[in-house]
Order: C-alpha cells, then structure tokens, then sequence
C-alpha cells in the first residue's frame, strides 16, 4: 500500500494537471484522490509502515485490541481527525476571506482604489499592482490579498488572457511578499509561532531576496507585455437596478478591508488562529449591511445580504483545496514525505552548502506538494538554534517556491479557482518567471549572508 499510495498520488496530480484536456474537474479528482489515499492507508499493514511514535505509543496502550482495529481507531481518532482540524481552519479562513471581498464588491467599495488606477499601459500597470500586492500581502497574508487582488483585475483589465498574465504576476507578487513577514504566509508563521525566528529577523535576512524573486520576473515580463489594456465599462453607484450610496459604499470597503487588517492583529493579541477572526468580521459585516439596508424593499435587502454573498463564492475552489491537503496530509501521516525529506538529509556536501542546497530543494519541492507539510517536516528534523540562517533561507524558499507551479501555494490555489486558470497555460507562462526569479532569491540570500554573515 506504501508504493501504491506514491503511484494514485502521482496519477491524481496528473489528472489535476490535464484537467482541461480529460475534461475532468480538478475539484473532483483533488477529493476522490484526498479519500483514496487515507482509504489505502487505512488498509495497509500499519507494521509495513515507517515507524510512527503516536501510533506506537496507541498500540502499547490498546494491546487487548486486535493490531489492525487499533490502527484503524488511532487513524480515525488521531491524525484524520487532526489533519481535517488543520485543513478546517484554512478553509474557514478562506471562506471568510472570499465573503468580505465579495460583500465589498457587491457594494462597489473597490472603486476606491480602481478610480486612483487610470494608466492603461500595460507594463506600467503591471508594476503598480505588483508593488500594491506585495506590501498588501506582508500585512495581511498571501491568500487573502490574491483574492483582494483578482477581485481588483476584474475592474481593471476586460481581456481575459491580459488578465491571466497580471493575476500570474498578483501570484508571484503575494508570496513573495508573504515571505518576508512573520504574518505574511502560512509558513513563516508556523516558524515564528514555533521561536524558530523572531519577527525582525525575517524580515532583515529575507526581504532582499523576496524583492529579487518579484523584480527579476517583473523585468522580464516588462519586455513580453508591450500596449495597452482594455478597461471594463465603467462603473455606476448601482448593483444591477439598485443604488448604492457613495457612504455605503466607503463604509462597507472601510469595514471590509478593516477587518482583513484585523486578524493578524487579532492573532497577535489573542494568540487565536487567524479564522476565528476572519469569521467575527465577516460576522460584524453581516450586522452592520443588515442594519444599513433594512429601510430598502425585500429583494434589494436579500440581493445585497451576506445570504445572497454566501451563494457567490467559488466553493468549487474550497473543496479543491481540501481534496489536495488531504491527499498530502495522507502521504505525511504514513510516513512518505518524512522518507523524502530523510533522503534528502543524505546530500554529500558540506555546511553551509549542503543546508543551501536542501533548503532550496525544499522550496522547489514546495511547488508540487504542500509547503506546511515540508516545513513541519524540517523543523522536526533540524534543532538550530533561534534566528538560524537555516530558517530563514527556508521562509523565503518555502514562500516562494510554490510560484512555481498554480497549485503549489494557496495564493495560486485561490487565483486558479476565481480565473479558471489553466494549469498548462501556467506553466508554459509564468512557470519559467517563478522558477528564474525562485533562483534569483536563492542568489541573492547567499551573497547577503556571506557578506554580513548572519
């Protein structure tokens, strides 16, 4: 079961990648895949399996129970349940994250920072919303400020393949800003909440390179997108036939972007995971539209109601994403990635190339699978002391490797799902930028290390 759970992963990916050439939808094959490994490991031999300490000491402790019932109840009470835990969380998060954009959109309240755009040219523009985009995404995280982001293009640029070159940038753009913040990417807060790296460390040792993985590309790019853009028609104060006031709208995008801004405050106080505030705004928002629109007539109210708001969002997207984190934690759970990551360790060089080397791999690594998994797996398997070069270099890399690839970091994820972006059309595109502007981070985080030697 061990190899065959590698091969249905394999094949699964391969599906989720030709999903426009099979005709079969990604969020389909990521769910059927998520429920197909956790089957297969369920009936396996769990004495076939690498040696797992939480099911050992669960065995020890149920030694009146036939060996593979108590495989079954520890995986069904253990890990399953804590993965989906985990899992949870992000999808709530994003969830909220998708309703307060959306419920700010439905009130016009983007046309505050749209009307401020007005170039047309396209590579100015694509300077201007690459910058807004990784400073946004350092003070929020990187999945919100995609979403925040494409909701933005649609204003902006009427043609779709235009559109699918700017959101592939908004990609690199907000991961590459994630990187550098303790707040900014899932990862990097996993490394902070852990004492592996303090804030202001992160942000020295890994700005630089986070700015050389964005520029590089954005350079390059410069030179392929050459014209202008063609801007949708423009926008009333009105939502179909209804009208919405300019203070309903300031109001709505004020609260809106507040509460976004909110939760790594949130997080920081209470020490609470990031959803539990996403969800209390999108709770203050539903309060505050109901109040501000109960004089309107029934319909308008429940067109502009956060009921309404719920049915728009790209819940395809959402169970995508869990079909895939399931299917990951599946291969982490029976002990593949923890193999991969052990071979890896094996690298014959010395410090600190070797530790380069396997960090960046690492990071290439993080555009095919995860990077929360192979983040935990390497702060488990190395004992560096805090502000280690090696957590940091594996921030930046673990951030912006998943540009590599659309589906290798919730950003892309995110921006797949909202633009249909096609994985081959990704890859032939923006792939090749990510991957140049990956290296020139790498290079450049080395050269500043070796020159300050922190």
């Amino acid at each position: 079961m061990f190899t065959l759970m590698i091969i249905v992963f394999v094949l699964g990916y391969a599906c989720i990648a030709l999903e426009h050439p099979l005709h079969i939808n990604k969020s389909a094959t990521a769910l059927l895949l998520g429920a197909l490994l956790w089957t297969l490991y369920a009936c396996g031999d769990p004495g076939t399996y690498p040696v797992n300490e939480s099911l050992q000491t669960w065995l020890a402790t149920h030694s009146g129970v036939p060996k593979h019932e108590a495989f079954l109840e520890w995986m069904t009470h253990k890990p399953l349940i804590d993965h989906l835990g985990e899992v949870a969380q992000i999808l709530f998060f994003l969830m909220g994250a998708m309703t307060i954009v959306e419920l700010v959109d439905s009130h016009g309240g983007f046309r505050i920072i749209t009307d401020r755009i007005k170039t047309t040219k396209k590579t100015t523009l694509l300077w201007v919303v690459s910058i807004i985009t990784f400073f946004m995404s350092a003070a929020l995280d990187n999945l919100t400020t995609s979403i925040v982001m494409i909701t933005l293009l649609r204003k902006l640029i009427a043609d779709k393949e235009d559109r699918w070159y700017f959101a592939g940038i908004v990609i690199l753009a907000a991961n590459a800003g994630g990187a550098w913040s303790p707040i900014g990417d899932v990862t990097t807060i996993m490394l902070w909440v852990a004492g592996k790296v303090t804030a202001l460390h992160i942000i020295e040792k890994t700005f630089l390179a986070s700015v050389a993985s964005l520029v590089v590309p954005l350079a390059i790019l410069s030179f392929v997108l050459k014209g202008t853009i063609t801007r949708p028609e423009a926008e009333t104060d009105t939502v179909g036939e209804i009208e919405i006031e300019k203070w309903e709208r300031n109001l709505v995008f004020i609260l809106g972007v507040g509460a976004l801004l909110f939760v790594p405050v949130f997080k920081s106080i209470t020490h609470l995971p990031p959803y539990l505030g996403m969800l209390g705004g999108v709770g203050l928002l539903w309060i505050v539209t109901g109040f501000m629109h109960r004089g309107r007539s029934e319909e308008d109210f429940n067109r502009l109601s956060v009921n309404n708001i719920l049915t728009r969002i790209d819940t395809s997207s959402i169970l995508f994403f869990l079909g895939i984190l399931m299917a990951v934690n599946a291969l982490q759970t029976c002990g593949q990635l923890g193999l991969l990551s052990a071979e890896i360790d094996k690298i014959p060089c010395g410090e600190p190339g070797k530790n380069y080397l396997i960090v960046s791999i690492i990071g290439v690594l993080s555009s095919i699978v995860d990077n929360v998994p192979l983040v935990a797996g390497a702060m488990g398997m190395y004992s560096f002391q805090v502000d280690h070069y090696f957590w940091s270099f594996l921030a930046y890399a673990a951030g912006t490797g998943g540009s590599i690839l659309i589906i290798g970091s919730a950003a892309g994820v995110a921006v797949m799902g909202m633009e249909k972006i096609d994985f081959i059309w990704y890859l032939k595109k923006i792939s090749w930028l990510a991957l140049i502007g990956y290296f020139a981070g790498v290079l450049v985080y080395i050269v500043q290390r070796q020159i300050f030697l922190g």
